[in-house]
């Protein structure tokens, strides 16, 4: 018999499948949560220092990339004396605790602003060449740790000189909350800076004492940690196919202090695309941010469900066995044993016949046939006999039967038992943790465009009065090249008429080009919204440059793991980028939204706060809402960031018994349809098909030769069936012909004779 055929196979595998899934519903269904920290909520602190490495990858590369760039804006123009060189910088950023220029030859102090710059003792004289020295992390005397930036001043017959910028290595614009510390490690474990700790001397007994105490050791040995798993590549740090964050991230499990437990999430700083390389990606720093949690009490489940479930499915799963093996397999085995004995020629014995269906069928004409094969004709053996009642049942209505058994434990299971309803547990975290990196969100937006238009402040000071079309051209292209936040950059006069341009085609049109205001939102009521950024030219009686930005590079920025679906919206509640599709200027899709954006942009003080909130109505799901806060021009945007994503998709105790649950009856599903469709197909469809040729071949139709199908118990009834037909016409063919006995022919009368009178 065939290996993927016959009857045995299906009801074999079958059988194999459900005992597995029994053990494992015993098992899995059964298993009692000890309580603890949610997975969820390690899963959120692992993504909130992801966003605190993208946010400090980001500024980083940034910084380095504003010196360099600015520097190399300077060199192209005039040359300036050092002090309009910081001023210049220092009036367009404000990012740098300090910047200097040196004199790379003579080692001398040109210019100097802010905080001393920590220059490094090194022969300055071998700086030259068109790029400075790669950027790198001082310590000064108290501790702090800076990075500097370098950018080289080149002017034709004049010194070289050497820009450094010195910053620290905050993070810009985490929002932390309550009770969250963050910190910034080296490769060693030590920690360089950290937000969100509190000193001891702001202790105001001994209990705080000990809590800040116990936290900074917990944030410390966290640091060790993340340094170590940091040094593992990031393809093997996370699950094969999980994809997600490119560079190591991760979740840490700290102790246990007056019923909190420490939790810790850590990611290293990698460049946005896999296998890139940037500034930051190269210094070896991780991000890890602590916070406390209230651990859960108690299991969500009992054992007993489980082992019943699984007890369940064992007796479901015996009887829909039995059922097969009783009522299909048997028959069909039998058939093949009976159809083999009239082949060998052993006729003395009627015929077994199976009580139903198609076996039934095939088993009267194999009767039938065996009386013919002794020499009765096929008239007399009579017509086929058809079944009536419980003999009309066939296999298809059996395997029905099995089907319905089997899936009447499934179906509860999938659609009834440990559903997670509006009143399940959702840790208050969770809400929190969407409210924070909401507002980081919003912060990273608001600094993108604070960021492009410093860009173009400070093109266009550089730009002056005096620059040709065509280095304007180069300067446009360089930025364009350098900053891939703009889609077309150009340089339009007063009247809105382009004199340069680098990239797309604007679309802005003519009369809508100068504007008074920084940064604008248009395009309402189009297709695609124009966020447009504008500064003036210096010196050129109201020429402005004009920089479109893509709407990619918005989308790209709101795109994080673990916030379900984020929209950025104006001052009307109306979509501008989103990290999911969407139309442009769509209002939100709910009121409960609206409701939520509105309330986050009332102030409260001196600015607008971000709010979250959990909504039980319609599903329970966790949204919140962060305005634009801060300085900047973006700020009169009135812009707001605002997420949101359903509670069943986190790891929460009770939805991952529900997903177990509905897992357990849809694998149960699964083998059912599966196996019984096997059946349907190889044994079912087959014998039906079988059941017509022999009730054909029984009553005299010889004509037709019999192919097997498939080398399985019904091909071989097949088999039988011609070999029964060929031994029935070999039977015709020795029989004597009869040949009709011929007429007598009338003879003729004979002729009458007229005799004469």
């Amino acid at each position: 018999m065939s290996l993927i055929g016959g009857i045995r196979p299906p009801i074999a595998v079958l059988s194999a499948l459900l005992l597995t899934l029994a053990g494992i519903t015993a098992l899995v269904l059964g298993r009692v949560e000890d309580g603890g920290v949610p997975k969820a909520v390690l899963t959120s602190q692992q993504h909130f220092a992801e966003d605190g490495a993208v946010a400090l990858r980001a500024s980083i590369d940034e910084s380095v990339t504003d010196v360099t760039r600015s520097a190399a804006l300077f060199s192209a123009g005039q040359p300036v004396s050092g002090d309009a060189v910081l001023d210049k910088l220092g009036s367009t950023y404000q990012k740098w605790m300090g910047t200097t220029v040196v004199d790379i030859r003579s080692g001398k102090l040109v210019a100097a602003r802010g905080e001393t710059v920590p220059l490094t003792s090194g022969d300055l004289s071998s700086l030259k060449g068109e790029d400075g020295p790669t950027p790198r992390m001082v310590r000064l005397r108290n501790g702090e740790v800076r990075l500097l930036s370098f950018g080289l001043l080149t002017w034709p017959g004049k010194p070289q000189l050497l820009l450094v910028a010195s910053r620290n290595l905050k993070f810009p614009g985490i929002s932390l909350g309550q009770f969250r510390s963050i910190a910034v490690v080296d490769s060693e474990g030590a920690i360089l800076s950290s937000d969100g700790t509190a000193e001891p001397e702001s202790a105001r007994g001994s209990t705080d004492r000990k809590d800040i105490k116990a936290s900074t050791k917990e944030l410390t040995d966290f640091a060790q940690r993340a340094a170590r798993k940091a040094q593992q590549d990031p393809r093997g740090s996370k699950e094969p196919g999980s994809g997600g964050y490119p560079g190591v991230s991760g979740s840490l499990l700290g102790g246990k202090l007056l019923g909190d437990r420490s939790v810790a999430g850590y990611a290293t700083l990698a460049a946005a695309d896999p296998g890139d390389t940037t500034t930051a990606g190269g210094l070896g720093l991780s991000v890890v941010a602590m916070v406390k949690v209230t651990e859960r009490s108690g299991g969500t489940q009992s054992p007993v469900f489980g082992l019943a479930a699984g007890g369940a499915l064992l007796l479901v799963g015996a009887l829909a066995v039995a059922v097969l093996l009783g009522t299909v397999q048997r028959p069909l085995i039998r058939l093949f044993l009976e159809s083999r004995r009239l082949t060998r020629g052993d006729l003395t014995r009627p015929v077994t016949v199976p009580g139903y269906g198609e076996a039934h069928r095939i088993g009267g004409a194999l009767e039938r046939l065996r009386r013919q094969l002794l020499g009765e004709s096929a008239e007399a053996t009579g017509p086929a006999e058809r079944p009536s009642g419980l003999r009309r049942v066939g296999t298809p209505a059996l395997l029905a039967v099995c089907a319905v058994l089997l899936l009447a434990w499934s179906a509860p299971l999938m659609l009834l038992f440990n559903r997670a309803d509006n009143t399940a547990d959702v840790p208050r975290q969770l809400v929190n943790d969407q409210r924070e990196r909401t507002d980081t969100l919003s912060d990273r937006v608001r600094r993108a465009l604070n960021e492009g238009d410093a860009d173009l402040q400070s093109v266009a000071s550089l730009i002056g009065d005096k620059t040709s079309p065509e280095a304007m051209a180069e300067v446009l292209a360089h930025t364009y090249n350098e900053n891939r936040r703009y889609r077309s950059l150009y340089v339009v006069d007063p009247h809105g008429e382009i004199q340069a341009r680098e990239g797309k085609e604007p679309k802005v049109i003519k009369s809508d080009r100068v504007s008074g205001r920084p940064l604008r939102l248009l395009g309402r009521g189009g297709k695609e919204p124009v966020v447009v950024a504008a500064a003036e030219i210096p010196g050129r009686n109201g020429a402005q440059l004009v920089g479109e930005f893509r709407v990619e590079f918005f989308n790209a920025l709101v795109t994080r793991p673990g916030l379900g679906v984020v929209r950025i919206v104006d001052d009307r509640h109306r979509i501008i980028a989103g990290n999911t599709g969407f139309l442009a200027f769509q209002s939100l899709p709910d009121q409960h939204l609206k409701d939520l954006v509105a309330a986050g942009a009332q102030r409260l003080g001196k600015k607008p706060r971000p709010s979250g909130v959990l909504y039980r109505d319609n599903g329970v799901r966790i949204a919140a809402a962060a305005p634009f806060s801060g300085s900047g021009t973006a700020e009169s945007l009135h812009w707001s960031v605002v997420s949101w994503q359903p509670t069943g998709r986190l790891a929460i105790p009770e939805y991952d018994a529900q997903n177990r649950t509905v897992l357990a009856g849809l694998l149960g599903a699964a083998a059912a349809v599966a196996c019984l469709g096997w059946l349907h197909i190889v044994v079912a469809r087959p014998l039906s098909t079988l059941a017509d040729r022999a009730e054909a071949l029984a009553a005299g139709d010889r004509k037709p030769v019999l192919f097997p199908q498939h080398h399985d118990e019904v091909g071989a009834v097949t088999r039988s069936l011609e070999l029964i037909r060929q031994q029935l016409q070999d039977q015709n063919r020795r029989q004597p012909r009869r040949t009709p006995s011929p007429q007598p022919t009338a003879q003729p009368s004979p002729p009458e004779q007229y005799t004469r009178n």
